[in-house]
């Protein structure tokens, strides 16, 4: 059963976690103490629950918190060596722990076991971290608080920290909480209930005292030329940039990427004062952390020309990765770990948006979230004084901490297709729908792409959140709908890597009962359709210089000849020798082409359920239910092939094994010696 205390420990942090304007996701820490049993003595034990490392308060569950023994913890003050061994404090707190399991311990978790209060709230408000990165910070603290919440000066978070915020909260025992210089707030209180409420009073406070006395325009005039673009040219511009930025921004390892076009973006793009405050950066650890030292800002208006955009953001990125390259070099000592890549996390683009880059759509998508929280706290510390944030020096200190690395170095190992971006046709069912469920298991974003809208959008929800899947109406036999659909792609993920045509239908009767218009409908959605979706990924995968892989969805009957079946068997030869030909043309970019081609695939298949099947059963003179059982016996294996099958042979031609493949059809027929390729 869990302790009341627990209880209680959770309400709050997800009541606090879940409003972006008290904290960002994974951003700050909440404690509790309280008495348990312990198991070796029956007798009660005071302890420390905390937000263990790398939590996220608005989902914080019980495995969640790291549970610490509280004398124990307390007694590392007397073994505590100064702040030019503060590492070493981390490693302490793992003989503080009570029990097995839970989270490992943060670096804040002295924060909260040394102020002597039972519960304390450390978060990252927009309204506390613009007082606290204010140039004149303590006194507009003073201003704001009275005596009711204390200034802390900067410093970096650890062991130090907690016993500075300790002493200062015993010297006040009016306050409530503090103003962490540079970084956030603290609050405290004998209860979980009164110590939400004394967080949430500081946080409202500190934004009324900024709405009464900060001024107006504090990011100064608006700049005409500068002013957002339309919607739909802004998407269109966005769109076109994405997948040029994507590639710069995976120079040195592979990035998802996320658009943020709102307006505190766009309004920030169009001021007068956002290149002067882009180059300072952020100033809050969890806000650099995320979106590193500062931003890589574009220095024209969103009407130039497309041309000359692409070419200044190469100019802009080469310059950007030498000058994170000499910021290293400056702030880097022998023991500091190497550099992790010099590539901007956030693009900024005036009249387009925010561009922002992770490892996981999640990523990207929380780095630009993060930003959005940096540009509110430099409106809020420019109207009342000026944006001060933390210096370099400070910035490097935990950006290289090796506290940082080691938590890095616990990250789970990435899946297979983790930070590919993958767009299949004729996914919302059958063969394709289950590609895409495979691709998103290994780690792929995935574009489901189909005829339908509403069942593309119903298949993609089915495999997860928009972090994961997104639905795209595609009628692959448009050449526009074509680019929409990898225009709704680049503005989902930034791009796109990986591309299977599987979009398809059939109609079998034989040729003398083959009309011109079965024909062409055939040729139309899988001749025509795998041309242009080929050559559209082509385009947007050649912007990016990733390289990349398309898959073709071909068939047995690509080279098998069968009765009854002329238009559809011709279409798939004609799919088949696309593969060659553009396995051929797209190799010097390191375009991977490859086909697959199946037979017999009767159960969940959207083709044979739509009136293939009855068709195909008459012609070989057995019930429809029995078809796939038919189509299995008469292979060399005896086995059924299942959309799935289909799926596992997309996987392993791109998921990294066989990186040197190229131009191969790959059999998923259980065995038809007559369509052996020759």
């Amino acid at each position: 059963m869990t302790n009341p205390v627990v209880n209680e420990l959770l309400q709050r942090s997800n009541a606090l976690g879940a409003d972006p304007r008290t904290t960002n996701y994974a951003g700050g820490n909440t404690s509790a103490v309280g008495t348990d049993t312990d198991p070796v003595t029956g007798q009660p034990v005071e302890l420390l629950w905390v937000k263990g490392s790398g939590g996220d308060l608005g989902t914080l569950t019980e495995p969640g918190l790291a549970v610490l023994r509280l004398d124990r913890l307390r007694a590392l003050v007397d073994v505590y060596p100064g702040v030019d061994r503060e590492d070493e404090m981390v490693a302490a707190f793992d003989h503080c722990l009570h029990g097995r399991g839970g989270a490992a311990p943060s670096i804040d978790t002295a924060m909260h076991g040394l102020v002597r209060a039972a519960h304390v709230d450390h978060l990252h408000p927009d309204s506390g971290i613009a007082l606290a990165t204010a140039a004149d910070g303590e006194e507009l603290t003073r201003r704001c608080f009275g005596d009711r919440v204390v200034w802390v000066p900067w410093r970096r978070p650890g062991f130090q920290l907690g016993l500075d915020i300790a002493a200062l909260a015993e010297a006040n025992p009016q306050a409530i909480g503090a103003v962490l210089g540079g970084h956030g707030i603290t609050a405290w209180a004998d209860t979980s209930a009164q110590c939400e409420a004394n967080s949430l009073e500081i946080i409202r406070t500190a934004g009324a005292f900024l709405a009464e006395h900060g001024r107006p325009d504090p990011f100064g005039t608006r700049i005409p030329e500068l002013e957002p673009l339309p919607e739909t040219e802004r998407r269109a511009r966005a769109a076109a940039l994405f997948p040029l930025l994507r590639g710069l921004a995976s120079t040195d390892k592979p990035q998802v990427g996320h658009l943020t076009d709102a307006d505190v973006v766009l309004d920030f793009l169009a001021s007068a004062e956002h290149p002067r405050l882009a180059a300072l950066g952020t100033s809050c650890p969890d806000h650099f952390l995320r979106t590193k030292v500062r931003p890589m800002v574009l220095d024209l208006p969103p009407t130039a020309p497309l041309e000359q955009v692409t070419a200044r953001l190469r100019e802009l990125h080469e310059a950007y990765r030498a000058d994170y390259a000499a910021y290293y070099e400056r702030n880097a000592s022998p023991d500091s770990p190497a550099m992790r890549g010099a590539d901007p996390a956030v693009v900024l683009v005036p009249g387009v948006g925010m561009f922002s880059f992770g490892a996981t759509k999640q990523t990207a998508r929380v780095a630009g979230e993060f930003y959005v929280n940096a540009i509110n706290v430099m409106r809020g510390a420019e109207s009342v004084s000026a944006y001060a944030p933390i210096d370099e020096v400070e910035k490097f200190r935990i950006e290289y901490w090796s506290l940082e690395e080691a938590k890095l170095a616990r990250m789970p190992k990435p899946k297979p297709l983790a930070s590919r971006v993958a767009l299949v046709t004729g996914a919302a069912s059958g063969i394709g729908k289950a590609i895409a469920q495979r691709l998103a298991a290994e780690g792929a974003c995935v574009v489901v792409a189909d005829l339908d809208l509403a069942k593309a959008q119903e298949a993609a929800a089915g495999i997860g959140s928009t972090d994961v899947a997104v639905g795209v109406a595609a009628d692959v036999s448009d050449g526009e709908a074509v680019a929409a659909a990898f225009a709704a792609a680049a503005l989902a993920f930034g791009g796109v890597d990986l591309v299977v045509n599987n979009a398809g239908l059939s109609i079998s009767k034989p040729l003398l009962e083959t009309t011109e218009r079965d024909w062409d409908l055939q040729h139309d959605v899988m001749a025509k359709g795998s041309f242009l979706v080929s050559r559209e990924a082509a385009r947007v995968m050649v912007e990016q210089g990733l390289g990349g892989d398309v898959v073709y969805i071909s068939s047995k009957n690509s080279v098998f000849a069968g009765p009854n079946n002329i238009a559809y068997s011709a279409v798939k030869a004609d799919q088949a020798h696309q593969v060659r030909l553009l396995a051929a043309e797209l190799g010097e970019h390191g375009i991977r082409v490859n086909g697959i081609n199946p037979d017999g695939v009767v159960r969940g298949s959207g083709i044979f359920a739509g009136g293939w099947g009855a068709k195909r059963a008459a012609v070989y003179g057995v019930p429809e239910e029995e078809l796939g059982a038919y189509y299995a016996q008469r292979t060399l294996l005896k086995r059924e092939v299942l959309p799935e099958h289909v799926a596992d042979a997309v996987f392993a031609l791109t998921g990294g094994e066989l990186t040197r493949t190229t131009g191969l059809h790959v059999p998923v027929d259980s065995g038809v010696a007559a369509a052996f390729l020759r």
